[in-house]
Order: C-alpha cells, then structure tokens, then sequence
C-alpha cells in the first residue's frame, strides 16, 4: 500500500475546490504551493555532552489575509509534506471563518519521550535563534501542537524577546497564563472537535447522550476530549489508545483516572488490568465492540475533522 503524501492530499483538495468554484486558474497555481519555506539544522549539546544535530521546519503558506499563524511540531516521523500541508489547511481555516490571518506551520524532527526537559530547552531556544527573522507579531506567529506545550512556548517567547532586546509576548501564542497566555487555550482544540461532534449528531439523529466513543491519541487533545465529550454529551469512552497501546472497558473510562493512570505509567495501555481488554500498539485489535463515535486525537489536527460512525 503506497504511504499518503499529505501535502499531494491538500492539493488535490484545493484542485476539487477550485474546480467547483471555476477559481481562476493562475490564482489556483499560486495557491497549490507555500509562499516560503524554511529548512534549518539545529546543534544542540545533550545531557551527555555530546553535539546532535537536529532538522527543523517552519512553511509560511500564504499571508494575502494577514500574518501568517500555525503550531510547532515536535515528532520523530516530523516530514516537510506534513508541515506544508498543514499550514495550507491553517490558511483554509482562517479564511473560511473570516480571521484576519494567513497560514503556517512548524516542526522538528525529535523524540521529546528521549529527552530530558534542559535538551528540550536548548532544542527549543535553537530553533528560535534560526528562525526569529521569520517570526513575529505583524509576520508569522507560532503556537503549540504535537508534543509541545505551553513551557516550551515560554523558552521560545523568551528567546526571541532576548535576540530582539525586549520583552514580545505577541510572538506566539499558547503561553502559560502568566506570560500572556488565553486561559480557554488548554481545551480549545478539542472543544472545538466536541462542538462538531455535537453537530454532526444532531444532523445524523444520533442521541450521543449515552452513546459509546472510542478516543485515537490520549495527549492534550484526547484527555479533553473525553473529558468534554462526558460532560458535556453524555458521551461514554469505552475504548482509549496511545502511541504504546490501548485499552478497552465497557463499563467506560473516567478522564481523571485514565489522566492519572498515564500519568503514573507513560501509556493509557491495560488501564484496568482486571476488566479491561487491552491491546499492544501494532497488533491487532483482538477486541470486537460497538462504538457511534471515533474520537480522532492522533496528530495534524484530526480532532477538527471529528467523524461519527459506527463500527
């Protein structure tokens, strides 16, 4: 099976768009690639006193509509096609619901599960210094995403208003609230997925009051999620699963128990060894169950693209 391109993905969806809108053919042709890119390499010395060099990305998709606005990535399967795809899909958004921004994205190639909080310091200061001419208030402004969170967006914020000789808290967003930070930006992302939950089962006529839900990638996304999903739809998570594993109760999964679990443990893996029925990452799902609602956490922002269905 040929691994997607998620970047041919985004073009292919504007080419359908464009044709259902008869675009103008040379507006499409600029609109199918980024405005700029940005490649850099990143020396960071280790706990161990040694030198590894890391790569980093930052795409700047388009900014007819104002400065350009997108997440930093930190993951070991980080890709360019991924990063620019993602930022085509940011300029899409902004323009859709009429923000005055563009659209951009970053990230590194990293596996912060490897590393320990100082490497993730310097990683993220050396990023900052390779790509601060390209960022700020009026140009581009960056934001947390997979595995990065709002400390790492303070040692950023700090390291840019050190290069710039004042303090810039405009620079980026999802800071800790002491630093500027929006106090809804902890559950925004998957607020906004329960919202489209709730709206895609008013038109589908499914009672989600009740109703089963399996939730795909238990980080920031996925523990509020289910989290909003329980209390605010009655949802009842029966089946959880992480980068390590997976874990399947039919009696259901409280959030703060299942947080705390991970917490504890590093996985959401065999939560409940003696009435759940769990499952290692890779294998096959040996466990057979009805669920109206897949909750999509794992990355590029599948929560706002939240589908219901049953399986």
């Amino acid at each position: 099976m040929a691994e997607i391109n998620p970047f041919e993905m985004a073009q292919k969806q504007l080419d359908e768009c464009a044709e259902i809108l008869k675009l103008d053919p040379d507006v499409a042709a600029a609109l199918r690639e980024p405005m700029r890119e940005v490649h850099v390499s990143l020396p960071v010395r280790m706990d161990d006193g040694t030198i590894r060099t890391f790569r980093g990305f930052r795409v700047q998709y388009n900014d007819a509509r104002g400065p350009t606005k997108g997440g930093i990535r930190f993951h070991p399967d980080e890709t360019i096609d991924t990063v620019r795809a993602l930022a085509a899909w940011m300029t899409w958004k902004c323009a859709l619901v009429d923000i005055p921004l563009g659209g951009s994205k970053g990230g590194i190639i990293c596996n912060t599960k490897e590393m320990s909080p100082g490497e993730l310091e310097r990683l993220s200061r050396a990023y900052i210094d390779k790509v601060w001419q390209f960022i700020g208030p009026e140009q581009d402004v960056p934001a947390p995403d997979v595995y990065t969170n709002p400390q790492i967006m303070a040692w950023m914020m700090d390291e840019y208003s050190k290069i710039r000789g004042k303090n810039q808290f405009g620079v980026i967003t999802g800071k800790p609230l002491n630093l500027g930070g929006s106090a809804g930006r902890g559950d925004a992302t998957a607020r906004g997925g329960i919202y489209t939950t709730r709206e895609a089962g008013q038109t589908l006529g499914i009672d989600l009051n009740g109703a089963t839900a399996a939730v795909q990638g238990y980080g920031n996304a996925g523990f509020f999620g289910h989290k909003l999903g329980a209390t605010l739809l009655g949802l009842q998570i029966v089946a959880v699963s992480d980068s390590k594993g997976g874990a399947y109760n039919p009696k259901g999964f409280y959030h703060d128990d299942l947080a705390a679990w991970k917490q504890e443990t590093g996985s959401v893996w065999v939560m409940n060894r003696e009435s759940s029925v769990s499952f290692l990452a890779g294998e096959k799902n040996r466990t057979h169950y009805r669920a109206y609602c897949i909750l999509d956490c794992i990355g590029m922002e599948h929560l706002t693209n939240l589908l219901i269905q049953v399986v």
